[in-house]
């Protein structure tokens, strides 16, 4: 099963030396590159204020966070949610910092993102290496990909992952699905007989599938209607007079 998490914060600023800090952040779930409809979400009380660039960009206010949760009173169901799984992250190295810098500031010792996860994968060097020479934010990558339904006035984490998770999918192959789904009876009666016929070709046996009287019917009128057509009598009809089945 393949796991992965979409995870993107905002943050108080840009400089995590300088002591910002994250305000909010949103995680969704895929597996086998499916949505699962699982989520987490939080939004946080930075104890400092925020850069008026940075609100301009996602409108969070400070009057807005006050009563929110701290980082460590939601640190555990966070490390939970995202436990061994492969995070995309775009411009993975800016949130990653920032989340180490939250947990170190935790009492007691704590494992830093790399050790929650199983990896850690930037899609913004995916967009790099597939876009080379051409601009590669989320904002570009939406309207590259003609990707709609969203309304993006402001940034928000869980709006960006949500927006990432569909930019991934279709810049590394699309997908069929958006919904996780446990495969229907067709699918099920489909994938055994595969297994059938895999079976049988490992022990040297050749598989056959029996046609019905109506489908061998069927067969032989379109065989004759060639022969009238074309005035030659086609190898498969002869072999069935041949075997008495004119």
């Amino acid at each position: 099963m393949l796991r992965q998490i979409i995870l993107d914060t905002e943050t108080t600023g840009l400089d995590v030396k300088s002591g910002h800090r994250v305000i909010e952040i949103g995680c969704i779930e895929l597996v086998n590159r499916r949505f699962t409809g699982e989520e987490f979400h939080s939004y946080l009380n930075p104890d400092r204020k925020i850069d008026e660039g940075a609100e301009k960009v996602h409108g969070l206010t400070l009057d807005f966070l006050k009563d929110k949760p701290r980082f460590n009173d939601i640190f555990d169901n966070f490390k939970d949610f995202i436990k061994d799984s492969e995070l995309l992250i775009h411009n993975a190295e800016f949130d990653i910092s920032f989340l180490n810098h939250e947990i170190g500031l935790l009492s007691g010792n704590h494992p830093v993102m790399l050790d929650i996860v199983d990896k850690v994968t930037d899609t913004l060097q995916i967009a790099r290496e597939k876009h080379p020479g051409q601009r590669n934010s989320l904002d570009a990558l939406v309207q590259r990909y003609d990707i709609k339904g969203y309304d993006r006035e402001l940034h928000g984490a869980l709006l960006d992952s949500k927006i990432l998770g569909d930019v991934y999918l279709l810049m590394t192959g699309g997908q069929g699905d958006l919904l996780f789904q446990k495969p229907d009876s067709s699918e099920q009666d489909l994938t055994k007989n595969k297994k059938d016929m895999n079976e049988s070709l490992s022990l040297g046996q050749i598989a056959t599938i029996k046609t019905s009287e109506a489908e061998e019917q069927v067969h032989l009128n379109y065989l004759k209607k060639m022969q009238e057509e074309t005035g030659k009598k086609p190898l498969w009809l002869k072999e069935q007079k041949d075997n008495g089945n004119s």
